[in-house]
């Protein structure tokens, strides 16, 4: 298992270098979009975390097709900053039962993707 943690320093570069099967032995949840929000990896983290399997999440768009109850001004919006790298607790209420977690935003201005990461609090 890899051994980067949640709250890691330069996690963001650490996971641009990472084939999207290795999110997989990540301990949280990584959510890996385009720029648009379009859904490029989904790993098995998350997918425990918020009851979506990878390939119902693949492809879509995050913020309006998979998880909308994070399109919003403490997420989604969020996202329209050029560098991004912030924690805050949240509530997932969309698919699963109401679920306590920690999220991480992030996207770096040199990179082609943003990620969300997540752990349950």
């Amino acid at each position: 298992m890899l051994q980067y943690t949640f709250s890691e320093a330069g996690l963001g570069q650490l996971l641009n270098q990472l084939s999207d099967s290795s999110l997989d032995e990540l301990p949280f949840g990584v959510v890996k979009m385009d720029l648009t929000g379009k859904v490029l990896a989904y790993n098995k983290a998350e997918s425990r975390i918020t009851g979506v399997a990878p390939e119902q999440a693949i492809g879509k768009h995050f913020f309006s097709q998979i998880a909308p109850c994070t399109n919003n001004f403490m997420v989604a919006s969020r996202y329209e900053q050029p560098s991004l790298d912030e924690e805050l607790d949240y509530i997932f209420t969309y698919v699963t039962t109401p679920t306590r977690v920690r999220l991480r935003l992030m996207r770096t201005s040199d990179s082609s993707y943003q990620y969300l990461l997540a752990k349950s609090l």
